[in-house]
């Protein structure tokens, strides 16, 4: 078999994902491209074919009965690979706005499978910015981004998607300034709508997207008063997934927000290591100043944390609760570890200073989706 034969093999799909195609050859050749896109050599076959790509972002927004569903989960798994971010945007230039329409959309279907792809598009630069750009280009009156935000916390929003991917794709646009701009508007009470989320009991993936919205947020070290406030008072929401049933004293308890207060024995923590990481990373961001420091100091975050890092089974996410107790909070190593009854860590990790650079994304989403044919 000859090297180009595999691209042959790919350019006779092409007929069959033309729209006007009959449906059932359609799906036939959607759940092909879609198992191709379950493998690095597929994908990179697939990256060349241009046409073959622009047939497949036209098949993901039409209506039924094209097979959008699996077009669009062929998307999602060549869009998780950055290599393949400029062939999608030069097949089709017009594709997050294409995407974002599709996901915003109240009646479609297949709207959390456009979320998806948004997400993995928005972790890198170029197509982050024209997502910026679809959504500063939406309906007159209605900023685009707010569209976003009520998407994501209206219950029911999608009767027929849930949307817990718009978690990822607004944790991503947050690392650009515009999109932190609009998050901390204190006329807009947008952060405030977000921080329920942290505990959003039915989708880990909505919950680290918002986590990672806020942790983004927090490098704008100007509004950490603002957000440690009352008119935000962001803490209580960032300790409360960390806390677990343990019983305080009651000179301690008095400590706590009162949220924080005599939790149920029931009480778990967050079962997902990274956004446990991501949370400590925030309350970490919140004392990269004096004043921060002393309000998180004084809303009792130690509490939480001592008992958290006596817990925490994940070694990374201990280190960081570590240097967050250490670095930021002022505690000696001897200090904290006295009223810690748990498990000591064997690795010393000293006082220091922790740098960040810039904010940064969500994971990928790459093998989310079936990657097989049916």
């Amino acid at each position: 078999m000859s090297e180009t034969s595999p691209k042959a093999e790919a350019a006779k799909l092409l007929p069959f994902l033309a729209l006007g195609e009959r449906a059932d050859l359609q799906a036939a050749a959607a759940q092909h491209v879609l198992a191709l896109t379950g493998s690095g050599p597929g994908r990179t076959l697939l990256a060349g074919q241009t046409a073959l790509l622009r047939a497949l972002v036209e098949l993901a927004v039409a209506p039924p009965p094209a097979p959008a569903r699996d077009a669009a989960r062929a998307l999602v798994n060549l869009a998780a690979d950055p290599g393949l971010h400029k062939p999608l945007l030069a097949a089709e230039p017009r594709l997050p706005v294409r995407l974002l329409g599709c996901a915003l959309d109240p009646q479609w279907p297949w709207a959390e499978e456009a979320a998806a792809v948004l997400a993995n598009l928005s972790r890198e630069p170029v197509p982050c910015a024209a997502l910026i750009e679809a959504l500063a280009a939406a309906e007159p009156g209605e900023s685009g981004l707010e569209r976003l935000v009520r998407a994501l916390c209206t219950p029911g929003y999608n009767a027929r998607a849930p949307l817990h991917y718009l978690g990822p794709v607004l944790s991503n646009l947050s690392q650009r300034p515009a999109t932190r701009a609009f998050l901390l508007d204190r006329n807009r009470c947008v952060v405030q709508r977000l921080l329920p989320l942290t505990q959003y009991p039915d989708s880990s993936v909505r919950r680290g997207g918002v986590v990672g919205t806020l942790r983004n947020c927090c490098f704008e070290h100007r509004h950490h008063e603002w957000l440690l406030g009352p008119e935000v008072d962001v803490l209580p929401f960032l300790l409360l997934p960390l806390a677990g049933p343990e019983d305080f004293s009651e000179e301690e308890m008095e400590r706590l927000p009162v949220d924080l207060q005599y939790l149920p024995p029931d009480k778990q923590r967050e079962p997902d290591a990274d956004i446990r990481k991501m949370l400590i990373e925030t309350i970490m961001l919140l004392t990269a100043t004096a004043p921060g420091r002393k309000q998180v100091r004084d809303q009792g975050a130690y509490l939480i944390l001592r008992e958290l890092h006596s817990w925490e089974p994940e070694p990374d996410v201990r280190v960081t609760c570590e240097k967050l107790i250490q670095a930021r909070l002022g505690l000696g190593r001897n200090t904290w570890w006295r009223c810690s009854p748990g498990d000591r860590p064997g690795r010393k990790v000293g006082p220091r200073r922790i740098r960040y650079s810039i904010p940064w994304g969500w994971h990928s989403l790459k093998g989310s989706f079936p990657v097989t044919m049916a």
